[in-house]
């Protein structure tokens, strides 16, 4: 790792800041409508605190709204309250990571207090074995907490990076064994609080430095990821010597496959050769050809491409390389009708369906039965011309007279039909013993009582002719006869007297035969 870069220190904020004025670095507008990355995830340190959280998506703008999934930053080396995590922009971080399930939050997290005071090697072997002996657990137990309760347990620890280096007082050359055990203890600390998930990251300066990077690994248990920090520096003189050097990008692609874990490049830019596009060229190729799980360029001057404006050409490069494609316009395909070539039509044969003839079913004729018209027979109305009837008259020595018993005749109440009149045939009563019982003299004959009137139905309108009814002779005392009756004078009842012959009339005295025609009351003509 160069020296010039102090990344927490109050110098390097100031000079950050001046920088960032003095180039007017101008800042585009956040675009919501980002575009996701389908490769590494992809990242840039543009601030330790909430500025860098702020720029992330200006710098997702700038790059055609490639999506910025890597958040970055530091904990401050200089105390132990920055190392565990009493810092307030830890919430900012912890807020942005929140956002959204597919972002990385990538913490650096030094191993000593000073950690940039240029301690000699002498004291850092003593810290390193006050380390590997437990004396700093407290620390990072608390930094654990601290992350799990901010919501961010699965937090990407870069721990003592750079190791390899003589620049941190947390390097691992003043003694290789006890920095190891040192480690392990710190992440075995850290891995015990409930509910975290971190990943530790194992992050060398790419080739030798002060020692070989592989004497520091702490072991495969205690490290999740392999990662390089790879500046455009020494050793080598172009990025074929980068790869190929000892230690170089190769070897740590190579170690990384041999032990199964995945690469990381937490930090990269430009350095030592200024403004130099065939580094970054060359550096995006390797990243995309061996897909570390993150990268993050470290974009300040004189290492960035976004907020340093003194490197233009690899600034090209870098957003030329990560800027998405856009679809050019859609060019619709000609189309060219496909000829429509007649199919010939067949006729179809037409085959005659034979008609077979219908059988005839003669219905039966069933003769419908004639029913006769009931003939109503108009009432003839009678003419008053009875004949005489000679009836002989019985020669009875001293008859008994007859006494006829009163009937009171039921009248007949006529059929709502137009009734059909009927002629009264005379009774002639049956002579009777003659009681024992003479009745005395001067008895009157009883009264015939004379038929009520049937009264017509009002629905006919024929006049309905009763027959009178004869009342059947009781025995009667022979004195006096009884006469018949004369009717009154343009009476409708027509009396008849009956001749019964000499004896008969001796016998049953002198009888009539009344005939009673009443064409009612609104009848204006009596023919008698």
């Amino acid at each position: 790792m160069p020296t010039p870069r102090r990344r927490l220190a109050s110098t390097c904020v100031g000079t950050v800041t001046a920088g960032l004025l003095a180039t007017g670095a101008a800042l585009a507008a956040p675009d919501e409508n980002r575009t996701v990355d389908s490769g590494p995830a992809v990242g840039a340190y543009l601030h330790y605190g909430p500025d860098g959280v702020a720029r992330i998506p200006y710098l997702s703008r700038w790059l055609g709204g490639r999506e910025i999934r890597v958040g970055h930053t530091y904990l401050p080396g200089d105390q132990w309250a920055g190392i565990e995590g009493r810092v307030s922009f830890l919430e900012d971080w912890a807020r942005w990571r929140r956002a959204d399930d597919d972002r990385m939050f990538v913490l650096n997290v030094p191993m000593q207090a000073r950690n940039e005071a240029r301690v000699p090697d002498q004291q850092v072997v003593r810290l390193i074995r006050a380390g590997a002996q437990g004396k700093y657990d407290e620390h990072f137990r608390r930094l654990a907490e601290r992350l799990v309760s901010l919501g961010v347990p699965d937090t990407v620890i870069v721990l003592g990076w750079e190791m390899n280096g003589v620049t941190y007082t947390h390097r691992c050359r003043p003694d290789p064994a006890n920095w190891k055990l040192y480690w392990r203890r710190i992440v075995t600390v850290m891995r015990a609080v409930p509910g975290q998930k971190f990943k530790f990251d194992f992050a060398p300066n790419r080739g030798t430095d002060a020692i070989g990077w592989t004497k520091c690994y702490p072991g495969d248990d205690y490290v999740d990821i392999i990662g390089m920090d790879s500046y455009d520096q020494g050793p080598g003189q172009d990025f074929d010597d980068q790869i190929s050097q000892p230690y170089g990008l190769q070897k740590h692609v190579d170690f990384a496959r041999a032990h199964r874990k995945a690469i990381s490049y937490p930090e990269w830019g430009l350095f030592r050769r200024g403004d130099n596009p065939e580094y970054v060229r060359r550096m995006l190729q390797w990243i995309a050809q061996h897909k570390p799980l993150y990268h993050t360029i470290t974009d300040y001057c004189p290492h960035g491409v976004w907020q340093c404006k003194q490197n233009p050409e690899s600034t090209k490069v870098f957003r030329d390389a990560l800027t998405p494609e856009v679809p050019g316009p859609v060019v619709p395909t000609p189309v060219v009708p496909t000829p429509v070539v007649p199919t010939p039509v067949v006729p179809t044969p037409v085959v005659p369906t034979p008609a077979v003839p219908t059988p005839q079913v003669p219905t039966p004729q069933v003769p419908t039965p004639e029913v006769p018209t009931p003939q109503v027979p108009t009432p003839q109305v009678p003419t008053p011309q009875v004949p005489t009837p000679a009836v002989p008259t019985p020669q009875v020595t001293e008859p008994a007279p007859v006494e006829p018993s009163p009937v009171v005749p039921s009248p007949v109440v006529p059929s709502p039909e137009v009734p059909t009149p009927v002629t009264p045939s005379p009774l002639v009563p049956t002579p009777v013993d003659p009681s024992p019982e003479v009745p005395e003299p001067g008895t009157p004959s009883p009264e015939v009582p004379k038929p009520s009137p049937v009264t017509p139905s009002p629905v006919a309108t024929a006049p309905v002719t009763p027959g009178p009814v004869v009342p059947k002779p009781t025995p009667t005392p022979a004195e006096p006869l009884p006469q018949p009756q004369q009717p009154p004078l343009n009476s409708r009842q027509w009396c008849v007297p009956i001749n019964f012959g000499g004896w008969l009339s001796e016998l049953v005295g002198k009888q009539s035969v009344c005939i009673k025609i009443d064409l009612g009351d609104d009848f204006g003509f009596w023919p008698f």
